[in-house]
């Protein structure tokens, strides 16, 4: 029984249109057992390749059009195409003679010119993850990562979430950082910052709170285009380089040990380092060209917009906000409250009614306990409920001697 690669070749090669005899000599067999192979049918599942087809320089010049055209890159669509032409070819023919324009497109999609931006002109931002060992437990930090696109100098800041505030919270801290303001921030298309886009204009929806954001601190915010986080490569960049560089191996005693380290790293290695495109240290790049473009700082603390959260009180009258727990009135276990934290305190609601004010903590997995929450949740001990000196014993209605004869056998 003749099976496997045999078995094709003699398929393959019949329906090329060679004959038996040729067969035989090309695969090794006798002429009737190539006769009695073909004469049997083909097993199910099994797949006959027909024989390879080659367009003509029409028909394939027919194809490239077609596949820049109305099949707009797709060669299944070009095959159906040419189908209905009466040119019946394979979808790997199709592929074969388009294969210099796939090429060159996924070239161009590649490919990325590198913009550089005059001094103080732009701010790139982005978020990245990376699980940290703090206190002893692997805790996912985010990290807020900014790079002033001209001197390439870093700003780094860890929190716990990423939500809107957060951004807001990291970019301000940036500004502070770099001792002024730079006239645009780039970020991406991140839920907190872009709502979405009008697809007639293609003009970017930002996020109200962070145009409010932006209009208090008179910067003008841009997004990088969709799927084309490329076009903020510096702070891209700047993520791994604070994953690869700053954080890899390292452990940590709690939350505040790490940004003091993140603030030590920035200073002492981000700052100092020779970057790889300018080829100098970006603090000496950003004194000598870029600090005195960027526009003062506001006079006074501008507005911090609070955070509210819904949160729903837990069985053991907490709520969670960012790992950490905030204790609540246990009267309140299972009912819906209101969490509106600002940069020290977190504050909850129950309906208009304050009913809780803690001061915020950064520590993974804290607990922040106000005892008065549990009060009247436990039975108090009953004071006296067992006798524990000998006045008290004496009360029984005997005297002490007695019971210490008892014990000692000493009495009947």
């Amino acid at each position: 029984m003749i099976e496997g690669e045999i078995g094709t070749a003699i398929r393959t090669l019949a329906g090329r249109g060679v004959g038996k005899k040729a067969i035989a000599r090309e695969v090794g067999v006798a002429v009737n057992t190539v006769r009695r192979y073909l004469r049997q049918p083909v097993a199910a599942g099994v797949q006959t390749r027909p024989a390879a087809r080659r367009l003509t320089d029409d028909h394939r010049r027919e194809a490239r059009e077609l596949y820049e055209g109305p099949a707009a890159g797709n060669a299944v669509v070009v095959q159906r195409l040419l189908a209905a032409r009466d040119v019946v070819v394979s979808v790997r023919t199709v592929e074969r003679a388009v294969a210099d324009i796939r090429q060159a497109q996924r070239a161009s999609a590649l490919a990325t010119v590198r913009v550089e931006t005059a001094p103080g002109d732009q701010l790139q931002v982005d978020f990245g993850q990376k699980r940290v060992l703090i206190a002893g437990v692997r805790v996912r930090i985010f990290l807020l990562v900014a790079v002033l696109s001209y001197s390439r100098r870093l700003f780094v800041k860890p929190f716990l979430n990423e939500r809107g505030a957060d951004w807001r919270d990291g970019i301000a801290a940036a500004f502070m950082y770099f001792g002024g303001v730079p006239r645009t921030v780039l970020g991406d298309n991140a839920r907190p910052l872009v709502r979405g886009r009008d697809r007639a204009t293609g003009t970017v929806l930002f996020h109200p709170a962070y145009l409010a954001f932006c209009r208090d601190w008179d910067v003008q915010p841009r997004a990088c285009a969709p799927y084309r986080a490329r076009t903020k490569g510096k702070t891209e960049a700047g993520v791994k380089y604070v994953k690869r560089n700053a954080l890899a191996d390292q452990a940590f005693e709690s939350f505040a040990a790490l940004e003091q380290y993140l603030r030590e790293w920035m200073t002492t290695t981000a700052d100092q380092r020779r970057h790889g495109t300018t080829r100098e240290a970006p603090l000496a790049r950003f004194d000598r060209d870029e600090r005195t473009t960027l526009r003062p700082l506001p006079m006074r603390a501008l507005p911090r917009r609070a955070q509210r959260l819904r949160r729903r009180v837990a069985t053991d009258a907490f709520v969670d906000v960012d790992t950490v727990r905030y204790s609540v009135p246990h009267r309140l276990v299972r009912d819906h409250v209101d969490v509106v934290i600002d940069e020290q305190t977190v504050t909850i609601l129950h309906g208009s009614h304050v009913i809780a004010t803690h001061r915020r903590s950064t520590e993974p997995f804290a607990r922040v306990v106000d005892p008065t929450h549990y009060d009247g949740l436990w039975r108090q001990p009953v004071a006296d409920a067992q006798p524990t000196s000998a006045a008290a014993l004496a009360l029984l209605g005997r005297d002490l001697a007695e019971y210490a004869a008892i014990v000692t056998g000493g009495a009947e």
